[in-house]
């Protein structure tokens, strides 16, 4: 799992990373958080496919992946794409599919938390019917759990061992150094991290976040410039269980 890229130096750093990662780890597919990978705010048919050619196998998203409303359509379209499965009904998109690697099939979740985001479905409860649903098809079941709240993202990992093959938090942006196995086999990190300008506030300017604390206005964010972290998380799994048997992270920084 990548950590949520950042606009263009995030897709940068991507392209410069994932292919000597996915050779050195021999990495059979790949997620990618890719709520901000349009400027910082969205998704775009262009950016996503900018993704696809680097070697990402399927995207996630999170609260911000509505931020570029002409996307609304390829959002629809695209099944590689999954965004979060407890918006209404009604919604652009999907909130999980089933993907082909070789032998195997692996499912891709992605679910929104509640705390401190917007007010959606319960992840939990709509946990429990997807993976009703998955488990008919595959026991290897990755989730990228989206959400603000360290507590709600470690309750999720509860609510799910042994029932996915890993949870990954993202959308704080900050690389947690809490991975672990939980004891019914399914692997769980609080935050992925960004993939991204290191040197900003999150991938952004600091100048105008700043100020934003400072005076309390509106303040236009954009993607900063400079070096560039790629953070990532794997997981090797057992095939016939689905059970996680490691979990590592990864930090490179250009």
């Amino acid at each position: 799992m990548i950590g949520d890229v950042v606009g263009r130096p995030g897709r940068r750093a991507v392209r410069d990373n994932l292919a000597d990662v996915r050779d050195s780890f021999k990495i059979s597919f790949v997620v990618a958080n890719a709520e901000n990978v349009a400027g910082g705010n969205g998704i775009t048919r262009e950016t996503a496919g900018e993704l696809f050619g680097y070697g990402v196998d399927a995207l996630t998203g999170g609260n911000h992946i509505w931020d570029k409303k002409e996307s609304f359509d390829f959002i629809a379209e695209e099944t590689r794409l999954i965004r979060p499965a407890n918006y209404p009904p009604g919604v652009p998109g999907i909130g999980y599919n089933v993907f082909s690697v070789g032998d195997f099939k692996v499912g891709v979740v992605n679910l929104c938390g509640r705390v401190f985001m917007p007010e959606l479905d319960c992840p939990f409860r709509k946990a429990e019917e997807v993976l009703s649903a998955l488990r008919e098809v595959t026991p290897i079941i990755v989730v990228d759990f989206h959400a603000e709240a360290t507590s709600e993202k470690m309750a999720f990992g509860w609510f799910v061992d042994g029932r996915v093959t890993a949870v990954f938090g993202t959308h704080t942006h900050v690389q947690t150094a809490d991975e672990r196995i939980l004891p019914g086999g399914t692997a769980y990190i609080t935050d992925v991290g960004m993939t991204g300008p290191r040197d900003g506030v999150i991938g952004f300017k600091r100048d105008p976040i700043v100020t934003k604390y400072l005076t309390q206005l509106p303040r236009r964010f954009e993607v900063t410039s400079g070096p560039c972290q790629f953070d990532a998380c794997i997981v090797t799994v057992d095939p016939a269980t689905g059970k996680a048997l490691d979990i590592q992270r990864i930090r490179n920084v250009e």
